[in-house]
């Protein structure tokens, strides 16, 4: 088949396995295996789909005045899993992390060389203003000749430092674990600190913000020997870099000696206390008694690495009961991790997607009707948590796959509301939000008979938020009133939403007009309709927003510069596939996602009229691989569209979407 693309276009055969799976051509993410490979890598020749799109969000308390930092370390099974596919896969019970809002670090780790971590991971996280650690190893007997090659001289232990930091700076993620497991010559450990000392610098003046950390393995005279702690055998690489991530067979003696040893004074945030989740050997904890680990490092000022929660997932033989089994496990820690409060300006909007479902919706109505997992398309997470009322009385939010307004998932507030009380308010999120003087608010949810759902807000002085460290702020609350249908912003909001049908769904809209505040809890209130005893309820959230009511009358922007690239051809039985990269131009920060559509616009028998738009996929930044699209046979002209959803789930004027044509007709080679 011969490519003739209406501007520009790039017809490729073959493109790089290393990114693209072999059968399909889907992007996917891996890491590299060598240090050949990592020595030749170029940016030229980088995933453009493993490119981290969401930059870190601003949350307090920050990673740099948090003084008992969390680090998650994610090892499961090898890693690169469902999650290496970077547009997202079919999966029945994918593992999904969404308790961000207690951790400051993510760490993607595998025992390739050069752990790359995949952009979904990156995206998730940095929406949370979590930072995102690769990891680099070496291990076994193959490891120590490569330490030896690389740690013999300056040169060569810099070249190494330098391709991780562009790998980095390339990928969008924010740092490095630096985890040496095996044993160094002289010259090889000698030359170690400086190596991290460099590869910390250069990291920090590439990527501000930026963390690399040393893993608690290899001691000063090379002897590979994990020490639990750290000491004077392995300060040398602690005073070398940003933290050290101690192993995990640790006792309270241990902790009690760090915490008088000179090198760790002003520096306890940067002891990394690991904890294997699994509880490998002698250790503190581990499985459903990692509390018990996390309330000893706290109790000595020390920061935490949890290794492998993922422990959770594995050890469930009924993948369904994952959800529940996460929000218990991490219930149970709770009491040991700061709540973090995103901080980003408006527009604040979540649908309380985790990435993944059992079906895809869109407002409400089921879009595609299979299992799915994507991180990309996990939206800000709210608290889950239980809680205890009076009397009889419980509350409890965890996600709800079952139903949902946009996305795989709604949030699920239920619980029994005891005869002594009239309502209860349950908080979904804690926020240093600075609001504008006028504010637009949307509730969409679904409630059960006997009670009536609402929003309260709790806001403060803008100006006391603004003191680092300050949690106890005194707050006013407001439960805004609902608009009518004839306001002016109801009016615009309908005219932004288009057509639609909440089939079920209440949407509550509301205006608020304030001075000088900040945002700090979005709660919803539950109360009894009438009567005095105990009530159960279940009301269904689908979706919070919280506008500049200005932003209602902004008009939207157009696509622009769509571009084919990287177009190969398939055939199946009896049919034609088309593969190919399309790539175009618009603001990431204004959409909620993309939606990618293709027609055809003339087929081999011009009497057949230009088919209708069709649905490929939903892509979460400016780039999207068209993968086993079957397509008419040639000679034909198809056409690719992309359109815009507003973050606020707004739809873009069709005359501001982005269209690519392409033609394409047989292409036939003589045989002598």
């Amino acid at each position: 088949i011969q490519s003739i693309d209406c501007i520009d276009c790039i017809t490729v055969q073959s493109i790089d396995s290393k990114h693209y799976d072999p059968d399909t051509t889907e992007p996917i993410s891996s890491g590299l295996q060598s240090l050949e490979e990592l020595l030749s890598w170029k940016r030229s020749e980088a995933n453009p789909f493993n490119v981290a799109t969401v930059p870190l969000a601003n949350r307090e308390p920050s990673l740099a005045s948090t003084p008992h930092r969390t680090l998650v370390s994610h090892d499961m099974m090898g890693g690169y899993l469902d999650d290496r596919f970077l547009q997202g896969a079919e999966s029945d019970a994918p593992y999904v992390f969404y308790h961000w809002q207690y951790i400051d670090v993510f760490n993607y780790f595998s025992h390739n060389t050069v752990t790359i971590p995949p952009s979904v991971w990156t995206n998730a996280a940095h929406r949370h203003g979590v930072i995102v650690l690769g990891t680099f190893i070496t291990e076994w007997t193959d490891g120590g000749k490569m330490c030896e090659v690389f740690l013999k001289e300056e040169e060569s232990y810099r070249a190494v430092a330098d391709r991780l930091v562009q790998i980095a700076h390339c990928y969008g993620f924010d740092g490095w674990l630096i985890n040496i497991e095996n044993p160094l010559g002289e010259t090889a450990v000698k030359n170690t600190p400086l190596f991290l000392r460099y590869l910390t610098d250069q990291m920090h003046e590439r990527v501000p913000g930026s963390m690399v950390l040393w893993y608690d393995s290899v001691l000063e005279n090379g002897q590979l020997k994990w020490q639990n702690e750290l000491n004077p055998s392995n300060r040398v690489f602690f005073s070398a870099c940003d933290g050290i991530f101690t192993n995990y067979n640790w006792t309270e003696q241990n902790l009690e000696g760090m915490k008088a040893y000179s090198a760790a004074q002003g520096r306890l945030a940067d002891i990394f206390v690991g904890v294997d989740v699994f509880a490998r050997g002698e250790v503190v904890g581990g499985k459903l008694e990692t509390n018990k680990a996390l309330e000893m490092i706290r109790k000595h000022d020390f920061s935490t690495a949890i290794f492998a929660p993922g422990w959770v997932y594995e050890s469930i033989p009924d993948k369904n009961d994952f959800r529940k089994e996460q929000d218990k496990f991490w219930s149970l820690l709770s009491d040991f991790l700061y709540v973090h409060r995103p901080s980003s300006p408006l527009p604040f909007v979540s649908s309380f997607c985790q990435g993944a479902g059992t079906s895809l919706y869109w407002r409400g109505q089921r879009e595609v009707d299979r299992s799915w997992f994507n991180l990309d398309a996990q939206e800000l997470q709210p608290l889950y948590y239980r809680e205890t009322l009076e009397g009889e009385g419980w509350l409890r939010t965890q996600g709800c796959p079952e139903d949902a307004w946009s996305g795989g998932s709604s949030l699920l507030v239920e619980g029994v509301l005891p005869s002594m009380l009239s309502k209860v308010c349950a908080r979904i999120f804690s926020l240093q939000v600075p609001l504008s003087s006028r504010v637009f608010v949307s509730l969409i949810y679904k409630p059960s008979p006997g009670v009536t759902v609402s929003l309260e807000l709790k806001t403060a002085d803008a100006t006391l938020c603004t003191h680092r460290g300050v949690q106890d702020i005194p707050s006013d609350s407001i439960e805004p009133i609902a608009l009518t249908e004839d306001h002016q912003l109801m009016r615009q909001f309908s005219q932004s939403c288009g057509q639609w049908n909440p089939d079920g769904w209440t949407v509550r809209c509301s205006q608020l007009e304030l001075q000088g505040c900040a945002l700090r809890d979005v709660c919803v209130s539950v109360r009894r309709d009438g009567g005095d005893k105990d009530t159960p309820f279940k009301c269904r959230v689908g979706e919070i927003m919280i506008l500049d009511a200005e932003s209602l009358s902004v008009a939207p922007l157009p696509v622009q510069s769509v571009c084919l690239y990287d177009v190969v051809w398939l055939r199946g039985a009896n049919k034609l596939n088309l593969n190919a990269t399309l790539r175009w131009r618009y603001p990431a920060q204004l959409v909620r996602h993309f939606l990618v559509y293709w027609r055809r616009l003339r087929g081999p028998d011009p009497r057949i009229p230009s088919g209708k738009l069709a649905l490929i996929g939903r892509a979460y930044c400016p780039l999207f691989r068209v993968t086993e699209l079957t397509v008419p046979e040639p000679p034909g002209l198809l056409e690719l569209v992309v359109e815009p959803v507003s973050r606020e789930g707004f739809r873009v004027p069709e005359s501001q979407w982005g269209r690519r044509s392409l033609s394409y007709t047989e292409e036939r080679t003589d045989q002598s």
